[in-house]
């Protein structure tokens, strides 16, 4: 890229501007949304979910799982909570660029998630439990 116009007179004010959305790009992260259970073995399940966010970040991502935070102050086994944690989840997945989705098994709350993210037109990617893309 060079700081100078078509005619060869020195032209800044464009230079700087395409350099910045030049830097910019390269420094973008897409934020994902990480789905997988968390109910049943939640020892197992946490585990995993901390995994799939290190395989996120790996791949240049920036990963969301609300499925480990709320739980660390909410109680998932209060029902009254756990629908108020959906709902936070689910407003938070609005603001991703892409779904990604772990396991085998599809959860009732994974279900709602893959559901709204189709509803909105969002790209969703699809995983196994050992992070190896599916389809």
């Amino acid at each position: 890229m060079d700081w100078r116009n078509q005619e060869g007179y020195p032209d800044p004010t464009p230079y700087e501007a395409l350099k910045t959305i030049d830097q910019r790009a390269k420094e973008y992260l897409p934020l994902v949304y990480i789905c997988s259970p968390f109910a049943g073995d939640t020892e197992r399940n946490i585990e995993r979910a901390r995994g799939y966010c290190r395989l996120a970040v790996s791949r240049g991502c920036i990963p969301l799982a609300p499925h480990l935070h709320y739980p660390q102050f909410m109680d998932d086994g209060d029902q009254k909570q756990r629908e108020l944690g959906l709902r936070f989840a689910l407003i938070l997945l609005g603001k991703c660029d892409e779904l990604w989705v772990f396991g085998e098994r599809i959860s009732s709350g994974m279900a709602r998630e893959i559901a709204k993210a189709k509803r909105r037109g969002m790209p969703i990617r699809y995983f196994d439990s050992k992070g190896e893309e599916v389809y």
